[in-house]
């Protein structure tokens, strides 16, 4: 499995930045995707997370309406969509294979394998 992350860089507050992952050595199609993000002396956080079909996203409360993901099976590719982007959102960003658990009242999205990691930095 590889999951290759690209597009990171600097950006001011307010902006918009686009971060895409590539994934081979897997049946993409069949697994869920996610971006998780890790700050330094913060713990990780999932962020985004979307299904094998592109019919089911999840987005965490601290980017929602803010982020988007979406997914291209025929590329095997998941890109994150950022925009509204805080000082905050300033992470290291990592693409990660995912998959739902259903923790009796709702899926949760939980990451498994992932990359090397993009970093994104806001200015404010």
């Amino acid at each position: 499995l590889q999951l290759v992350e690209s597009g990171g860089g600097l950006v001011q507050s307010g902006g918009s930045l686009s971060i895409t992952c590539a994934a081979s050595g897997f049946t993409f199609d069949r697994f869920a995707m996610g971006w998780f993000r890790q700050a330094p002396g913060k713990e990780r956080e999932t962020v985004s997370c979307i299904g094998s079909s592109d019919s089911s996203t999840w987005h965490s409360d601290s980017v929602k309406g803010r982020f988007i993901i979406s997914r291209d099976n025929a590329k095997n590719t998941v890109q994150l969509t950022m925009n509204s982007l805080k000082p905050e959102d300033t992470a290291v960003y990592y693409c990660a294979r995912a998959h739902w658990e259903f923790s009796g009242s709702e899926y949760i999205c939980r990451t498994d394998e992932f990359g090397q990691g993009t970093q994104v930095t806001v200015s404010s």
